[in-house]
This record gives structure tokens, sequence and C-alpha cells, in this order.
């Protein structure tokens, strides 16, 4: 059987040279949170749209993903760019975050319920988390197919009810599901 790492690195290496792309809704949104200089850090970061997005922002910005090779293609897009970003290889299960490390902390797509409390911890005071990931209630296709890895209503609320909610959205099935923000939930909370 194929280990987590392994199955990353096989996605990644098959898009090397890819460009990361532009970060997610929940960032790119809400930039204008973000304080002006401080500890960042995204989490599963993939190729590092979120984490490039950190660091030119001013942030001095670490990302982590599982993927060696992930982390190696976000490097060279960093270096290239003069960013101060710090990619590292890393399993976040096995090697959470420090407590009161970072002054902002972004997730995207990744779901591991049991890491809640550590990202919790490692926000310092007035911190902020930035969280976009997957719904079980869905209008397509997209996103993992095990309901294990998507949140179920207002369960990103529930797991980070500590925090002062900033901005939450989940649209879900209300309206017109052709328009709006559909298949995942966001949230910006602080922790005071």
């Amino acid at each position: 059987m194929i280990d987590v790492r392994e199955k990353w690195d096989n996605i990644y290496q098959g898009r090397e040279n890819s460009q990361p792309g532009k970060g997610d809704k929940v960032l790119c949104e809400n930039t204008h949170l973000l304080p002006k200089s401080g500890n960042a850090l995204e989490i599963a970061c993939g190729l590092g749209a979120n984490a490039l997005v950190l660091a030119d922002s001013g942030l001095q910005t670490d990302a982590w993903d599982i993927s060696p090779v992930a982390i190696e293609q976000l490097q060279a897009i960093a270096i290239e760019k003069g960013l101060p970003l710090k990619g590292e290889a890393r399993d976040v299960m096995l090697r959470p975050p420090a407590p009161e490390s970072y002054d902002v902390i972004v997730v995207s797509h990744f779901l591991e319920r049991d890491l809640a409390t550590h990202i919790i911890a490692a926000l310092r005071a007035d911190g902020l988390l930035l969280y976009q990931t997957f719904t079980r209630i869905q209008v397509s296709n997209s996103g993992p197919k095990n309901e294990a890895f998507r949140l179920a209503e207002n369960e990103l609320l529930e797991m980070y009810s500590s925090l002062k909610i900033l901005v939450y959205r989940e649209e879900g099935h209300v309206g017109d599901v052709t328009k709006g923000f559909r298949d995942e939930a966001l949230l910006v909370a602080q922790k005071k």
C-alpha cells in the first residue's frame, strides 16, 4: 500500500514546473485583516499558493507539506521571487506547530480534526486563523470522495468555537446553488 507522502510526491512530480496558482478565497478576500508584520504558517501547503500570498504581504512565512517534492518546487519559486518563505517537508500530525509560535495560520483543503487544538495553541494572542475546506453538503463533485475528509454542517465553527469568529461562510443548498460559495466552508477567527 502506498503511503501518504509517496502519494502526494507522485502527484506533485506529475506537476513539475507548474505554478502554484492564486491563493484561496479565505485568504485573498481577507488580506486586509493580516497584521503588517509577524510570523505566518501554511499547513498542508502543497505548491504553496497561500504561503506565497502571506510572504508577499510581508509576513515571515513557513510552509509545511508532507511532500518534499512540493516543498522543493515552492522553495524554488520563493527564492526566485525573493520572498521571506521557508518550506519544510513535515508531517504536521507527528510534529504539530509549537504553542504561541504564529501570528497567522492558514489551512486550506486539509482536514485533520485532531489538529484543531494544536492550531489554536500555536496562535499567539490576537493571532488569526484562516481556514477553508470541503463540506459534506455539496452541489458539485469537487473535493474528496471520502466523507471523513469533509466537514459536517457548521463543524468548522464548532472546532474553532474558542476563537472570536470574524468571517464565516457555508452556503450549502440555500437559494440559487449555481451562484455563491458552494461545496466548502471558510472561517477567519482570532485568538483572544
